[in-house]
């Protein structure tokens, strides 16, 4: 597989944080090899957010992330810092950077340390810029930094290639194991097992292509040596009816639940790409429980749809449309529905009764989880949109059943 062609929701993002002129953009040069990120003595060389995508070994595809400084000031600072904020809600690992001459007060790093701790991440400490200090006191410093705010520190200079390794072994030590599901369906399939894929064949599926989603599930089929037929819904029946066994699993647009669902023999598993994409981005148990709200939900409540990627709404858009649709032909007419795309999140969530979120094929897995955070820590039931269409259809256990972990749900 072709490295650079992995998608950058697929990636592990590392971010580097630190005040201006901590040597962040330096550290990313000596990480990446190369001159990734602009560097200056003056202050504040980094307004907005840079993100390079990399192979690190033995880590694999990893995106970091350039943030600008943390002591930023003005309006314009205050903007800076709030583009900073809104990525660590895209990190996996997060590098917190002191300056050697610097370290004396660290009340601004301890500020931000919890900032990041907030978000679930492991942080590691870097003690940068030794250079510029006596080397007899390094030590003495480092440890002091790591009892002070309990965390792991590394001492390095951005200057010294000799420290390259020791910053690559720190992020390896560190780096988080489940940034990414291993498997997006390897695991609920036998070696040789087929494996029918419907994929969708309306207005929003690419011409002369496959949606993202389609894309991982087939190799992440080919990975775990499954056999992936692909085939559109009007040629469905026929392709059950040419296959001497049934297949050990059918993976379908959500969109077309309710007719696979009356065509499929009931011991044979189904789900779908939306399923597939938020178990592997998301947690599929929370999105279950959101789902299960959908029954009691009034006439009077509001309800928000999420959506990663801010494609333009076209006819009969899934999200836009047919959602809002079928969820006021269930609740009633009046029920309110919300949009919201891309990036912009509503801060004011307590106002509805359930989200509604997209698969998150555009999404890290930290991005979604933070948003699966944000949703609980106002008491609002999140779902993801294949969850929510298998509810509104009435087939959501059927669905699910083939995910062991939900086995008690």
């Amino acid at each position: 597989m072709d490295l650079q062609s992995t998608p950058r929701a697929n990636r592990l993002h590392i971010g580097f944080y630190g005040r201006r002129n901590a040597g962040k953009s330096s550290l990313i040069n000596l990480v990446t090899g190369q001159q990734t990120a602009l560097v200056s003595d003056h202050a504040g060389t980094t307004t907005d957010p840079v993100i390079k995508s990399m192979e690190l070994l033995p880590l694999g595809p990893v995106a970091v992330i350039d943030t600008a400084g943390l002591d930023d000031e003005g309006d314009l600072g205050k903007l800076r810092i709030s583009r900073t904020m809104e990525m660590m809600d895209r990190t996996d690992l997060a590098l917190l950077i002191v300056s050697a001459p610097d370290a004396g007060d660290t009340s601004l790093e301890r500020g931000w340390l919890e900032e990041l701790k907030k978000r679930k991440m492991p942080v590691i400490g870097v003690l940068n810029q030794i250079d510029r200090v006596g080397s007899d006191c390094v030590e003495n410093i480092r440890s002091g930094l790591e009892e002070d705010m309990g965390i792991p520190f590394t001492a390095v200079s951005a200057n010294g290639r000799e420290y390259r390794a020791e910053l690559l072994s720190a992020i390896v030590k560190h780096a988080p194991t489940d940034f990414e599901s291993p498997t997006l369906v390897g695991d609920i399939f036998s070696r040789g097992d087929a494996v029918v894929l419907v994929a969708p064949q309306d207005i929003q599926a690419p011409k002369g292509r496959l949606i993202l989603p389609q894309v991982q599930v087939i190799r992440d089929i080919l990975d775990n040596g499954g056999l992936a037929l692909t085939v559109t819904f009007d040629c469905f029946p026929k392709l059950l009816d040419s296959l001497k066994e049934l297949p050990a699993l059918v993976i379908t647009d959500s969109q077309v639940f309710p007719q696979v669902n009356s065509i499929l023999p009931r011991d044979v598993p189904l789900t779908s790409f939306s399923i597939v994409m938020a178990r592997s981005k998301g947690d599929l148990s929370t999105f279950v429980r959101g789902a299960r709200v959908i029954n009691s939900l009034k006439e009077s409540d509001k309800v928000l749809i999420a959506e990663a990627c801010t494609h333009a709404p076209l006819q009969e858009d899934i999200g836009r449309e047919k959602l809002p649709r079928w969820l006021r032909e269930r609740v009633g007419s009046g029920l309110t529905v919300d949009i919201s795309t891309g990036l912009d999140f509503p801060s004011n969530l307590n106002e509805y009764a359930l989200i509604l979120h997209c698969g998150g094929c555009m999404f890290t897995r930290k991005q979604l989880m933070s948003r699966i955070i944000k949703a609980d820590a106002e008491n609002v039931p999140i779902t993801n949109y294949g969850v929510a269409i298998a509810a509104i259809n009435g087939i959501l256990e059927r669905v699910i059943e083939v995910f062991p972990e939900l086995k008690n749900q």
